[in-house]
């Protein structure tokens, strides 16, 4: 099956605005030491949303669409409204192989030609198999609450009680007060019944399957594989605790799905391995040893893969304030450090906040700490002062992109008396940052400005600071947490006080490849704002050190190229505000100045 809509680059690194044929080199991803490159030695920045929550639901047989055309219409909604270039693909255990050792290849065929149409529009994809609570099964028709994983079959061969919770105001509560929640996930981990091997031999086939129904250029842009969703031994062997479960269960498991992935022709794809769920919980009465730490450097084949959620503002009740400038970096700050002891590429796959119920009102501070975190390691204040010490710009995708938000029609644990429709249908939850209007058509529940940045995709050679500053908006008032200092009063003047922009500081290979960033929707081409020591202009144009390209796929989302970085020290500041040939020549002498004076790329 040809991909006749897919355009990155041709051969040599294609001009903007010319359409290329699809190019594997630039599809391809792998890891070197902590940085993900592409084929071109590029480094890059993975991001986008999880697609989707609907997997955990039985409305469309565990998978993320209806059908076909639903993919097609998200996935390049994903690609224009919320500038991604990733997702992260949900598969379910149950729905792959609802009878023991008979794999549904019906499913596996389905959700091929899902995954197919956000290859098809130039994301990247890594499937993941998904569980909380380990399986809807564990669940009465009754129950308070529901769960998504593991086939009937599985819980049926554990034997468990009935299960509960006592008292749980939130789902997540089950993981470590229902027993029979607790019992099948220890029991997961130790393989009774051998379900264990069961789950391996299901990835093993759909692993294959994937390789083998896809063509060669679609399946460049497989970008890994998550082996499982939120790890948790559910209950710990006495003496032991979350350290020493990741290093004698957890990731033997992991090791053994490696396997699995090499014997399905996987074996130039990374795991992207997740450690104890509750490795950087932000509640300290919930926080328990992990992150991977006693299992040595995993090296190119596997990626340190977590989660960060507020909890403690998710809560409704341990902390009411809202998310402040900063608020995120130490936290964020762990992960980089996990990547670097660790040798290997961080991904943050799972983070977001409800929008409604009882907290939401901090989700636009919340979202905006967030990235401003997954950015740079700094908070506003302090990144203009010590840009070197920002860290590297983290992979990460939210939670997440359902375009059924508040239209389905789910019978919670099957039954027909407790339909669900609103938010997310599964416990309660509403954190789609996309929904259909009356129309269709898929439009955001979130400020745009949030959700669609600008970040470096793809940078020839490595980052070595980035910020961007979105002026999205909380309570319909402008939020600001990155002001350029008073001593560049031209670039202040160029940004405004409204004006979306942001920074970037790379050390250049001189490779043949141009750096990327991706360009929001809100900056329009005509007048946005590049000052670079390789040039400046205002509105650029398909030609030149500087230009504005589509990204690849045939959608109308825009990327930024910066062409003919010799090696050395480079920035390029792009603001979406308009500026004359003398400003932004007086911009670039200050931002010359900055740099010099910062030290950033003297080690």
């Amino acid at each position: 099956m040809a991909l006749v809509s897919c355009v990155l680059y041709a051969g040599a690194p294609a001009r903007a605005g010319e359409a290329a044929p699809y190019d594997t080199r630039a599809a391809e991803l792998t890891v070197s030491g902590t940085r993900f490159v592409d084929g071109y030695g590029r480094e890059v920045v993975l991001r986008g949303f999880n697609v989707s929550g609907e997997t955990k639901l039985a409305e469309n047989g565990g998978l993320p669409f209806a059908g076909v055309e639903d993919a097609r219409t998200s996935a390049r909604a994903v690609r224009e409204l919320g500038g991604a270039n990733s997702v992260r693909f949900l598969l379910s255990w149950a729905a792959a192989e609802p009878t023991r050792g008979t794999v549904d290849e019906q499913y596996l065929s389905r959700a091929t030609a899902q995954i197919r149409e956000f290859l098809a529009v130039g994301l990247r994809v890594y499937p993941d198999f998904h569980q909380d609570l380990f399986s809807r099964y564990v669940f009465d028709e009754d129950s308070w609450y529901s769960g998504d994983g593991a086939p009937r079959w599985v819980v049926e061969a554990g034997g468990y009680p009935r299960e509960f919770c006592g008292i749980c105001a939130h789902w997540g509560q089950n993981i470590t007060q229902n027993r029979t929640v607790k019992d099948a996930m220890r029991d997961f981990w130790t393989n009774r019944n051998g379900i264990q091997d069961a789950f391996l031999d299901t990835a093993q086939r759909t692993m294959a399957y994937l390789a083998t129904h896809l063509e060669p250029a679609e399946f460049a842009g497989i970008a890994g594989f998550d082996p499982y969703n939120e790890p948790y031994a559910g209950q710990y062997a006495d003496g032991q605790d979350g350290s020493s479960w990741e290093k004698g269960l957890l990731w033997p498991f992991y090791e053994r799905f490696r396997a699995r992935m090499d014997a399905a022709g996987w074996r130039d794809k990374p795991a992207l391995v997740e450690p104890n769920m509750f490795w950087n919980s932000n509640l300290s009465f919930m926080k328990q040893p992990g992150g991977l730490g006693g299992v040595g450097p995993l090296g190119p084949r596997y990626v340190f893969n977590t989660h960060f959620y507020d909890q403690a503002r998710m809560s409704g009740f341990f902390d009411l304030t809202k998310a402040k400038d900063g608020e995120y970096a130490t936290d964020f700050q762990a992960v980089r450090g996990r990547s670097t002891a660790l040798g290997t590429p961080a991904v943050v796959s799972e983070f977001g906040h409800p929008l409604t119920g009882t907290s939401s009102d901090k989700a636009p501070s919340v979202l905006k700490g967030l990235y401003q975190a997954l950015d740079s390691g700094l908070d506003g204040r302090a990144w203009w002062r010590t840009p070197a010490a920002s860290g590297p710009v983290l992979s990460a995708h939210q939670w997440q992109w359902d375009i059924y938000s508040g239209r389905h029609h789910e019978a919670m644990n099957d039954n027909p008396q407790k339909i669900r429709t609103e938010g997310d249908a599964w416990n309660d939850e509403d954190l789609s940052a996309v929904r259909l209007d009356d129309s269709g058509a898929p439009v955001l529940r979130q400020d745009a400005r949030l959700v669609d940045r600008l970040y470096p995709s793809a940078v020839a050679g490595r980052t070595l600071a980035f910020l961007y500053e979105d002026r999205s908006h909380d309570a319909g008032r402008m939020t600001t947490w990155s002001r350029i200092p008073d001593t560049m009063p031209e670039s202040r003047r160029l940004v405004g006080p409204d004006r979306p922009y942001g920074i970037l500081v790379w050390r250049g290979d001189g490779g043949e490849a141009p750096t990327e960033l991706h360009l929001p929707a809100g900056f329009d081409p005509a007048t946005t704002t590049v000052v670079s020591d390789l040039g400046t202009v205002t509105g650029p144009g398909a030609t030149g050190a500087i230009a504005v390209a589509p990204e690849p796929g045939g959608s109308n989302a825009r990327r930024i190229l910066l062409s003919g970085a010799p090696q050395g020290v480079h920035f390029a500041l792009v603001s979406a505000a308009p500026a004359t040939a003398e400003q932004r020549a007086a911009v670039q002498r200050e931002l010359v100045g900055w740099l010099a004076g910062t030290g950033i790329g003297r080690e």
